[in-house]
């Protein structure tokens, strides 16, 4: 079930150190239009060969404008806070040797290592994704990881400039803490959401917060762009786990860590999955065609033998105009149309396998479809998701297909699908 990349990542030296990856929600293995460079659906963080983490030290206040530039000039990382016209603090930040510094954000200059654009649910192509006015950050956030054992990874919101600077104007929240050092939150802010359970068949969804510029965890603001911080809530960390879910305002990641992702099932056990499937030959039960799941490289336009499902029932047919009336006859799919099986009416959509392997918390048979979009995956996995409220624009949180990022409808989110086998 595991593939020998993911048993080398402690046995062998010559692999480098797997710190854990981030997936993005909404996508089915790939961007529409395929992985390039920096911008792609999943991001591996490892090992650099040298440590470029950094770390706050000396502390400039009640700088003018013009000693601030001066400072944030130098060729070290820097935090910024301008309190008024004439008052700005200034953190200096030096070489950490002990930790890896991965940066996230929508800006393409260097110093962003992950790439990550606005995530447009049911979205086939990145045609669909350019009207769209952007609410990540160019430079949204970064995250720390510890380069000895157990590999901690620390998230903090704003990532450092091509200039090594972060800079926090009048108008951003922001704060002077007990212990004399600044401190604030990003506009649209980071929010962090840790899992109960880990990511496992018992994961119980957590509560969101958010994550300030140093690492502090807070109660969300009431609006996300809101003056006013939430409450720090010290008893919780912004140490990243298993299952950790990052919101950027756009775009939502998934973080797994090296060791759950060797307990996750391959794409190569999944393609099993769907060839077991294949395998039984299910047929539909009106044009008593065989049924099949096409290969996993094609995810965007239906075949003659796709499976195509009732969901308000769960009946799963092949592709046919029975029951589909006069008025509804000039759109193929999503309408109700009412199941030959049971009378029942609702949207009539095609099946698809999730392939992204990253998103499943057990490597059982896809037995269950996302409703409405129609992707398959496993009875666990679809409980999971559907009970994860995803934000949402500025202040709404919904559940939602984590396979095409489309809210999820109907009482559960999803449906158990029920196969006719073959007659003979």
């Amino acid at each position: 079930m595991f593939s020998p990349e993911q048993e080398n990542i402690s046995t062998s030296t010559k692999v480098p150190v797997k710190y854990g990856e981030l997936i993005v929600l909404g996508y089915n293995g790939s961007l529409p239009n395929g992985d390039r460079g920096r911008r792609k659906s999943r991001f591996a963080l490892c090992k650099r060969p040298k440590a470029n983490g950094v770390k706050p030290s000396t502390v400039h206040v009640a700088c003018s404008p013009q000693a601030a530039k001066a400072i944030s000039n130098k060729d070290q990382h820097s935090i910024s806070y301008t309190l008024s016209r004439a008052q700005t603090v200034v953190v200096e930040y030096t070489h950490d040797s002990n930790t890896d510094m991965f940066q996230i954000g929508r800006s393409t200059e260097s110093p962003i290592d992950f790439v990550v654009t606005d995530t447009v649910a049911g979205s086939q192509s990145n045609a669909d994704t350019q009207s769209v006015q952007s609410t990540i950050s160019r430079f949204a956030c970064r995250i720390m990881c510890q380069r000895t054992p157990p590999y901690t990874a620390r998230i903090y919101a704003a990532g450092f400039d091509s200039s090594k600077n972060i800079f926090l104007g009048e108008k951003a929240a922001k704060w002077k803490t007990p212990d004399c050092q600044m401190d604030g939150l990003t506009t649209n802010g980071v929010l962090v959401m840790h899992p109960c359970n880990g990511f496992t068949q018992d994961s119980k969804p957590g509560v969101w917060r958010e994550i300030s510029v140093c690492g502090n965890v807070f109660t969300l603001r009431e609006t996300r762009s809101a003056q006013q911080r939430g409450k720090m809530v010290e008893t919780e960390s912004q140490e990243l786990v298993d299952g950790s879910l990052v919101d950027l305002c756009g775009a939502t990641l998934l973080w797994r860590t090296a060791e759950g992702l060797a307990r996750t099932p391959t794409l190569k056990h999944l393609e099993a999955l769907r060839q077991e499937i294949n395998a039984a030959r299910p047929q539909c039960p009106v044009g008593f065609n065989t049924l099949a799941f096409p290969s996993m490289r094609r995810k965007d336009t239906p075949d003659e033998k796709q499976p195509w499902v009732y969901l308000q029932c769960g009946h799963v047919h092949g592709y046919h105009n029975w029951g589909n009336h006069r008025e509804e006859r000039e759109g193929r799919e999503g309408r109700h149309r009412e199941c030959p099986m049971c009378r029942a009416k609702g949207p009539y959509v095609p099946l698809w396998l999730g392939c992204e392997a990253g998103f499943y918390v057990d490597a059982s048979p896809p037995t269950h479809a996302f409703n409405p979009c129609g992707h398959v995956c496993s009875e666990k996995t679809a409980a999971f998701w559907s009970q994860i409220p995803l934000p949402h624009g500025t202040h709404t949180f919904h559940a939602a297909c984590p396979f095409c990022a489309q809210q999820l409808t109907g009482e559960h989110g999803f449906v158990r699908l029920i196969f006719q086998g073959p007659l003979d």
